[in-house]
């Protein structure tokens, strides 16, 4: 099971830093993604990374302010946020996928709870 964490308000400018960490079992043989829904939108993907800390992948909305990091022997992938907007606002989701990373959901498993982002203007 994967579960979100670092969520809160924060100003338009400001920074996040979101921690997703597995507990029960180990997901460093796995890509995880991070995903945002905001209210009466669809779930959308925002970043993910391969097993390795490779291959790193950003939606061009997130592109240059959004970084997606991992820490294997501490089985935590991290989503540092910076510039944020007020655009950002959003539930933020973290989940696995096979070895490389990819932006399709339906690839995507053991979906967290979310952790939510409000970014006030």
């Amino acid at each position: 099971q994967l579960a979100e964490s670092g969520g809160g308000l924060v100003q338009a400018g400001g920074s996040l830093r979101l921690s997703c960490a597995a507990s029960g079992r180990t997901f460093n043989n796995y890509a995880v993604g991070w995903f945002r829904q905001a209210p009466g939108k669809e779930r959308e993907f925002v970043a993910a990374i391969g097993w390795s800390g490779g291959n790193p992948y950003y939606a061009d909305s997130v592109k240059g302010r959004f970084t997606i990091s991992r820490d294997n022997a501490k089985n935590t992938v991290y989503l540092q946020m910076n510039s944020l907007k007020p655009e950002d606002t959003a539930a933020y989701y973290c989940a696995a996928a096979g070895v490389f990373p990819t932006v399709s959901r339906g690839s995507y498993h053991d979906w967290g709870q979310g952790t939510q982002v409000t970014v006030s203007s």
